[in-house]
């Protein structure tokens, strides 16, 4: 990957999009996150059984808050808190769409200081983001295209509600959807399974919206189309049938805008022995009061270890 030099060791990740995509300030912030779980769990019941105990990671929506909130809180709650026998705090993994580093061509890990939100502070788990990197290409330390990205910092008072000690590593992915995407996914995914083989309590987050920006009921269609292979732990069949629905379905400009992170989120979470995921929510834009001309999907799915 090339690209521009990574940031200096010590330096936090600021906040890009506070009082855009959720509130700057801390307690308006924390009464929104504590009202989007507690709405979340009357919309959205947890479902019982594998899925309800620490599972192996998420896939989550990134809009703002007052729109994919509640999507999003539903898959935040059925991942966390989920205590470590030992008392160890959980290092997240966190997989980014890249909205806007033109020269990201791989995986560009955030190896800078912590990521501040108005919550706090959440620190970065060096070691394990010190191994990513050392997997090689397509993985590269590159904290330039985290600066204004919002897919992962959204996650962030998720994170801080529900699991304030946890750590985390920031990915970007620009890997695309083909087969270097897939082997990427599995290169960490193997990783992962390592480390909490060996008792690590480590968990995968795919950071995704659904279709844009089509009608409500197209917008429904495309993620009950893709739906199955996102369950089914698919990531070459998922690629394929995103790009058919955003060369068929009408007004669609893309059927995941995280298509890169889903692919190889679901070949890592495949390597990681992880089981087939369980829908926990669905929603359109139009749900949250937007324009059902114009809509956004969102889509919140588990998967169990």
């Amino acid at each position: 990957m090339s690209g521009p030099d990574s940031t200096a060791a010590s330096a936090p990740r600021p906040t890009a999009v506070a009082g855009i995509f959720y509130p700057a300030g801390a307690d308006e912030l924390a009464t929104m996150v504590d009202e989007l779980l507690g709405t979340a769990r009357s919309a959205f019941p947890a479902p019982a059984g594998p899925a309800a105990v620490m599972g192996a990671g998420i896939l989550v929506p990134h809009a703002g808050l007052v729109y994919s909130g509640i999507v999003a809180a539903a898959g935040w709650r059925a991942l966390l808190p989920s205590p470590d026998p030992a008392g160890r705090p959980p290092t997240i993994v966190l997989l980014g769409t890249n909205h806007g580093a033109a020269w990201l061509d791989g995986v560009g890990a955030w190896d800078g200081g912590p990521w501040r939100t108005p919550l706090g502070e959440i620190p970065i788990d060096r070691e394990l983001t010190d191994a990513v990197i050392a997997l090689g290409d397509p993985f590269a330390a590159d904290a330039r295209c985290h600066l204004g990205e919002h897919s992962l910092e959204v996650q962030l008072p998720f994170v801080r509600r529900l699991a304030p000690a946890a750590r985390i590593v920031a990915l970007a992915v620009g890997t695309g959807t083909g087969r270097r995407g897939v082997e990427a996914g599995e290169r960490l995914g193997e990783l992962l399974r390592e480390r909490r083989a060996g008792g690590s309590p480590i968990l995968l987050v795919a950071s995704s919206d659904m279709a844009h920006y089509p009608r409500a009921a197209v917008c429904e269609r495309v993620t009950e189309a893709l739906l199955p292979h996102i369950l089914g732990l698919a990531p070459e069949a998922l690629a394929r049938a995103e790009a058919a629905a955003t060369r068929v379905e009408p007004g669609v400009s893309c059927g995941m805008c995280g298509i890169g992170p889903a692919v190889l989120g679901l070949a890592a979470l495949r390597a990681m022995g992880a089981r087939p995921g369980v829908t926990l929510a669905s929603a359109t834009s139009a749900d949250a009061g937007g324009d059902p001309r114009r809509t956004v999907g969102y889509l919140a799915v588990a998967f169990a270890a």
